[in-house]
């Protein structure tokens, strides 16, 4: 298939509607990939970076309602649910932990892609997201993948680029080390949260801020970590 064609992670542990899903959409343009567990739903969203999910709730290790958070976490890529759980409660429970969407089984070819179409409309029509970070101290492009602190560039590893902006991106909030995990690692699957520790600390010493009292990457003790912008006077 063509680079443009809209990817989207399918997260089923039903072969058999994984298989049809995987052929229906495939026939539709779109670049598919089928995960069958939570854990490797994720694993694939870091991997893959759909535009799109599908995403069950009825998973073997990691729920949906799990995967569902975690992937709103980390990022404001549209989700459709979908699954047999047809109660009012639940659907309004997918909606509010961040679902985009909420189909139940069984369901029409015609409704499904109906509302991927729908859910597609509404991505060409939303804000852009935005591509920098600037609080007068440092510059994040997050397109360019850039640094600069106190106008000198800053050559940064992968996993550091991408745990400094979700500090940045969530400025004044507190992040655990298990989000930080989730935002940071291309694979985050059996990695312990303590590695978000020394992580931080290559991060600070990286953008010579080695000391608590000069860092805006604050550690907030037994919650996580947290950034506050131009902390110094």
């Amino acid at each position: 298939m063509g680079s443009e064609d809209p990817k989207v992670l399918i997260v089923e542990d039903d072969a058999d509607i994984g298989q049809l899903l995987t052929s229906m959409l495939g026939r539709e343009g779109y670049s598919v990939t089928l995960a069958t567990t939570g854990r490797d739903g994720i694993r694939a969203f870091h991997e893959s970076r759909p535009q799109l999910v599908i995403l069950d709730v009825g998973l073997p290790d990691l729920d949906g309602w799990q995967v569902l958070e975690r992937i709103r976490d980390m990022s404001d890529t549209p989700i459709l649910v979908l699954t047999a759980r047809s109660s009012e409660r639940d659907k309004v429970r997918g909606l509010n932990a961040g679902a985009d969407d909420y189909l139940t089984k069984p369901f029409s070819r015609i409704e499904l892609l109906a509302r991927l179409q729908a859910i597609r409309r509404r991505q060409t029509t939303a804000t852009p997201t935005r591509t920098t970070f600037d609080d007068g101290r440092i510059r994040v492009d997050f397109t360019r993948q850039e640094v600069v602190v106190d106008n000198e560039l800053v050559v940064l590893t992968p996993i550091e680029f991408r745990l400094l902006s979700a500090l940045v991106r969530h400025v004044g909030q507190i992040l655990s080390a298990d989000q930080l995990v989730e935002f940071a690692w291309q694979d985050p699957t059996g990695l312990a949260p303590a590695r978000v520790k020394y992580a931080v600390l290559r991060l600070r010493r990286k953008l010579s801020w080695d000391f608590s009292e000069d860092s805006p990457i604050e550690t907030v003790r037994g919650f996580g970590y947290r950034y506050v912008p131009n902390v110094r006077s």
